[in-house]
């Protein structure tokens, strides 16, 4: 497993980068702007640390971020998400969007916390029970 990035919810992009760039001096490394999904993504990180990134996440929809709700999640890169999925299912944890992709899961942890788990190079064939799972709860 290796980690990601973690994800947090911003509601002004300039602000935001002022904040994480100029002052903090993280530089950003790469930014996913899908308006017709309604989201921008902007990855910043340390020099220091290139990979360990922050996730600043925009959607265009605004939204009141109150009760933490700006922070989105903790991502984990795994070898197999199937069988990590089994792993986590197996010891209780339900898994809040199962992955029917093969590509990408959550599930949170006991404190409510949002994790991602995502398939490490190309996505594994779509494979049951996970292709017809229902998404359960909040991620």
């Amino acid at each position: 497993m290796r980690y990601l990035h973690t994800m947090v919810r911003i509601s002004d992009v300039d602000a935001s980068l002022k904040f994480y760039c100029n002052l903090l001096g993280l530089k950003e490394s790469r930014r996913i702007d899908r308006p017709e999904h309604g989201y921008m993504l902007i990855f910043v990180a340390a020099e220091e640390t290139p990979d360990a990134e922050v996730e600043l996440t925009y959607n265009y929809d605004p939204e009141a971020y109150d009760g933490g709700r700006n922070f989105g999640h903790l991502a984990f890169r795994v070898e197999d998400i199937y069988k990590t999925c089994k792993r986590l299912a197996d010891g209780g944890v339900i898994i809040n969007r199962p992955p029917r992709d093969g590509r990408m899961a959550f599930v949170r942890s006991p404190d409510g916390i949002s994790i991602e788990l995502l398939q490490e190079g190309e996505p594994l064939p779509p494979a049951e029970p996970w292709k017809s799972m229902e998404n359960t709860g909040k991620w």
